[in-house]
């Protein structure tokens, strides 16, 4: 380090590096879930999966670039910025004032903020998966990122009318994964289960994965990645502020797991790994909103409350017939607003970064009556534009594949390749121009084979 820069120097220089390395381990996040969203899914759409999780950082990227980031934080009105657009993201722009706060450069700022939109685009993927067309994915992406995320964003951490109301969501509980789990929701219901899913009388037909190993890998590396994704919302390298975060942020997802195993294990009378993964990942949303705020008592009491939601909600959206072939509503959704509703409840002035208290902590019901208003407000709002926007989208370019297309796999129709040598198409879905398995040529499968490419 050049030794003649100044302590205010010195300090945006880590400032920089803490928030960019946090952002890199946020970005590692959509291997995460390419791996939880392909293992959970069956192997005929295992290419599907992990090309939607590879593109939708790119579109992220030039959508957010482009629009989505002067909507959420040019400055502008209440409702939506309208400054930055296309931004040159030099310093000295007076475009952002809602990121005035941290000092790191703003290309800096941008690139964190980045990531963030890229995550909330990726968690609809798992909710829609195998049956969605390829492009009605992409260009969804494209919108959520564009537009829909950026505007209820600016809400809360753009200076809008939830942040002047107090309004707290410090990593995304809400911002992030909420807003993604409506839109999925949405998605979900518009798209209708997969053929097969239920039965005419409304009894479910369990789907299984196929790669339990990739969930499971998929799993451990979101849990990483949150480590970026809440204590890199500092935006700044301090210390005690750090090392609170990545406490509680780890005991919440810790007692998830737990909370997750004991409460399908007494239900389903095994331990389900399915579920044990879900129960981390609910742990790590619900604590998002909150994680500055409560003790280390509270981190591990939200986290359990999220890993027993995230078993009952999946099994009631099952009994509502919806559809999500890997727990994408009870994990971000549901547990979204726990962990928004949590800081509520839970934050405390002893123990925590926090200045204000919750209900619990003798603070009155003030905190919680904002939150309740902010997760109504997003979900109100999210809903609403999603559905018009899977709507545009059904009428121009279509949403769901054919049903021929949909029981062979969507790896042959929508991209004409396989994920594994022994899940071979027919000839009849492919472009014999562009067939190919790496270098495993395609031949025309035994009545065996055809069953085990259908599971």
């Amino acid at each position: 380090m050049d030794p003649t820069l100044s302590i205010t120097d010195m300090k945006i220089a880590l400032d920089t590096v803490w928030v960019l390395m946090t952002a890199f381990l946020v970005f590692f996040m959509n291997a995460g879930f390419a791996l939880v969203e392909s293992g959970f899914s069956r192997a005929k759409n295992c290419v599907n999966i992990l090309a939607k999780n590879y593109v939708v950082f790119a579109v992220s990227s030039i959508a957010f670039w482009m629009i989505g980031f002067g909507l959420m934080f040019g400055n502008g009105t209440s409702l939506f910025g309208q400054t930055g657009f296309f931004p040159s993201l030099i310093n000295g722009s007076s475009s952002f004032s809602a990121l005035d706060w941290t000092v790191v450069p703003m290309a800096a700022k941008f690139f964190f903020q980045l990531v963030f939109a890229g995550t909330a685009a990726t968690i609809v993927s798992g909710a829609v998966a195998e049956r969605i067309k390829f492009p009605a994915f992409i260009l969804f992406s494209a919108v959520m990122t564009a537009f829909l995320y950026p505007v209820a964003g600016h809400w809360i951490w753009g200076g809008g009318f939830l942040s002047t109301l107090g309004f707290h969501d410090f990593a995304g509980s809400t911002v992030v994964h909420s807003i993604g789990g409506w839109a999925a929701l949405t998605g979900a219901l518009i798209l209708g289960p997969r053929i097969g899913r239920f039965s005419a009388t409304g009894k479910s037909n369990p789907i299984r994965g196929h790669n339990m190993t990739s969930a499971t890998l998929g799993g451990l590396i979101l849990w990483l990645g949150w480590f970026g994704f809440n204590p890199g919302s500092t935006m700044a390298a301090d210390g005690r502020a750090i090392a609170h975060i990545a406490l509680t942020t780890n005991l919440a997802a810790a007692a998830g797991t737990i909370a997750a195993l004991l409460a399908s294990w007494s239900i389903q009378k095994k331990p389900d790994l399915g579920m044990i993964i879900n129960g981390t990942l609910a742990g790590l949303v619900a604590i998002t909103a909150p994680t500055d705020a409560v003790s280390m008592w509270g981190a591990l009491a939200i986290g359990a409350i999220a890993g027993v939601l995230v078993v009952f909600a999946s099994f009631a959206f099952e009994k509502l017939r919806v559809d999500d072939p890997v727990g994408a509503l009870p994990v971000h959704l549901v547990n979204g607003i726990w962990g928004t509703l949590a800081y509520g409840l839970f934050a405390t002035s002893t123990g925590s970064l926090s200045t204000v208290d919750g209900l619990f902590y003798g603070g009155g019901m003030t905190l919680l009556k904002t939150q309740a208003i902010g997760v109504a407000a997003v979900g109100g709002f999210v809903l609403v534009a999603s559905a018009l926007a899977w709507g545009l989208i059904r009428m121009t370019v279509g949403m769901r594949v054919s049903a021929t297309e949909e029981l062979a796999g969507l790896d042959a129709g929508e991209h004409g390749m396989t994920a594994y040598a022994f899940v071979e198409a027919p000839l009849s879905m492919m472009d014999s121009s562009s067939i190919h398995l790496g270098s495993i040529p395609v031949r025309k499968m035994t009545t065996p084979e055809v069953v085990m490419m259908r599971r």
